[in-house]
């Protein structure tokens, strides 16, 4: 048996069955079961599928997803460029600590907020 490898240059068209069906959830499940013996390299991702009227099923892997890196971090808080050029301020806190936040929120923006300005300053 030959491993089968897909690669940019080659597709390969394997014969099989597919079974569509649908979880007690409402979401839909499509698997594919080969009947060619071949050998493939195992992956997994995460797919855009396309379902057409007439049974043709189209499924394309999504890039993955790449994090902006933070610039400055606190406890609670980031500060980030996005790959639009726009700066992002995060911050989050548990429901349970509602009574700190502002004064939490103030101090981390602050905080950060220094940074930034010290960083304009020596540039």
């Amino acid at each position: 048996m030959e491993k089968i490898i897909i690669s940019k240059d080659r597709q390969v068209t394997l014969d099989g069955l597919m079974t569509l069906g649908m979880l007690e959830s409402g979401l839909k499940t499509a698997d594919f079961l080969c009947c060619e013996d071949v050998e493939l390299e195992a992956f997994s991702g995460i797919f855009s599928v396309q379902a057409m009227r007439d049974g043709n099923i189209y499924m394309q892997q999504k890039p993955k997803r790449m994090k902006n890196k933070p610039i400055y971090r606190d406890d609670n808080a980031s500060f980030t460029r996005g790959k639009d050029g726009k700066y992002y301020f995060f911050f989050a806190m548990d429901e349970e600590r509602i009574a700190e936040l502002p004064e939490q929120l103030v101090r981390q923006a602050s905080t950060i907020a220094q940074k930034v300005i010290r960083e304009l300053i020596c540039n």
